[in-house]
């Protein structure tokens, strides 16, 4: 049994962004690097530009989905994705503040985690986010959530968000 799960595939969608620096540059190395040491990228998704959200007196971010078929867990996945955070150089200050490089785990094929102060799939707060939203329907929008039962698409089209993405 445990055997056929350490084989077993899954996909896994998160989404990139940033604010400082070279920003295409740092969204471009953290794939590599997700594709090294995470799992093969499937599709990567256009870069979108969107004002801060939270806190919002800082440079606009550039965000970016991306779709990996990989075989770690997901507790694996955010551990990766939080060293390659580290190794471009985040250093984590402010909640939602100025950052070289975020990698969030959206979404792990169709299986709900909550996992409290370490990870949710899920993520909690995508379906109220745009700048989530936008990129993850470009790439995959006939994905159902696994909570919701609606696409990605679906999700995108009725957002209230009204913080505006546009197409970089």
């Amino acid at each position: 049994m445990m055997l056929n799960q350490a084989l077993e595939y899954h996909t896994a969608y998160l989404l990139l962004g940033g604010n400082l620096g070279d920003r295409v540059a740092n969204l471009k190395k953290a794939i590599e690097l997700l594709n090294d040491k995470v799992g093969g990228v499937l599709s990567v998704s256009s870069l979108y530009e969107t004002a801060a959200w939270g806190k919002t007196d800082q440079p606009a971010f550039l965000n970016q989905a991306v779709a990996l078929q990989t075989r770690l867990s997901a507790l694996e996945v955010l551990d990766f994705a939080l060293n390659i955070e580290q190794e471009l150089g985040r250093v984590r200050k402010d909640k939602w503040g100025e950052r070289l490089i975020d990698i969030d785990l959206i979404l792990f094929g169709n299986q709900v985690i909550n996992i409290p102060d370490k990870l949710q799939v899920p993520h909690p707060h995508m379906q109220h986010r745009k700048f989530v939203m936008e990129p993850l329907a470009e790439i995959a929008p006939d994905v159902l959530h696994p909570v919701l039962g609606e696409t990605m698409l679906s999700i995108c089209r009725n957002i209230s968000d009204p913080l505006e993405v546009k197409k970089f």
